[in-house]
C-alpha cells in the first residue's frame, strides 16, 4: 500500500474555518477494502483540503485572516457539499471544538475516530499520516465506509485558533460576528484541531 502524500503547511489552513509508519496505516485499513477504494476516498479528503486551502491561502494572502473567517464559513460547506454530489459520498469538516455550531460538530463513530488520533498523537505518531477507516453495516443491512483524517494545529492556524487574547481585536470581532458561539481557541501548534470525515456507501 502505498503510504499517503504529506500535505503542505498552507493546506492546513483549513483549520482556519480546521511516528506512524507505512505499517502501522495498513493496520487502520479494513483488509477487504480494494486499493481502488482507498485510493478514491483518500482523493476525495484531499480534494477538500486543496480547494479550500487554496481559498483560504489566496484570502490570507490578499485580504488578511479576517477574509479567511468568511470564506470558511461561506465557501467551506459548498466544496463540501459539491464533492458530496459528485462523488456520492458525505464529506464536511468535524472539530474538538466547535466554531460553526450549523455543522462541524462530530457523530458517535467521528468522536471515535478523534479519540483515535487524540491518543496516537500522544504516542508520538506523524500527524500527516492519521487515519481512521471502518466498514460498517447499517440498519437497513447495507455496508459503508466510515473514513477520517485528522486536521492538527499548525503555527499559522494560531492567528484564528490559539490563546483568546493573543487574537487581534479586529480578527475576534470577525469571529464573534460570524460565530457568536464559537468555541474554537485555545490551541497550541501540534494539538488535534478536528478531522476531515467521509462516509461512503459501499
Amino acid at each position: 500500500m502505498k503510504k499517503p502524500p504529506l500535505l503542505t503547511a498552507s493546506l492546513y489552513l483549513v483549520a482556519h474555518c480546521m511516528l506512524v509508519h507505512v505499517s502501522a496505516i495498513a493496520d487502520t485499513t479494513p483488509s477487504n477494502l480494494e486499493s481502488t477504494t482507498i485510493d478514491s476516498t483518500r482523493s476525495i479528503a484531499s480534494q477538500l483540503l486543496n480547494t479550500l486551502g487554496q481559498k483560504l491561502k489566496t484570502a490570507m494572502s490578499t485580504d488578511g485572516p479576517a477574509s479567511a473567517v468568511s470564506v470558511c464559513k461561506e465557501a467551506a460547506p459548498a466544496i463540501a457539499n459539491s464533492l458530496s454530489a459528485e462523488h456520492g459520498v458525505q464529506i464536511t469538516r468535524v472539530g474538538t471544538r466547535v466554531r460553526n455550531q450549523k455543522m462541524g460538530h462530530a457523530n458517535a463513530w467521528q468522536k471515535e475516530a478523534l479519540t483515535q488520533f487524540e491518543e496516537r498523537l500522544a504516542l508520538g505518531e506523524k500527524p500527516t499520516d492519521l487515519e481512521y477507516w471502518k466498514v460498517v453495516e447499517t440498519t437497513n443491512g447495507k455496508r459503508e465506509l466510515h473514513y477520517a483524517k485528522a486536521i492538527v494545529t499548525q503555527p499559522q492556524c494560531l492567528t484564528c485558533h490559539g490563546q483568546t487574547q493573543d487574537i487581534p481585536a479586529a480578527l475576534a470581532e470577525k469571529i464573534r460576528l460570524e460565530y457568536p458561539n464559537d468555541q474554537a481557541t485555545g490551541y497550541s501548534a501540534g494539538k488535534l484541531r478536528g478531522a476531515v470525515v467521509i462516509t461512503k456507501p459501499m
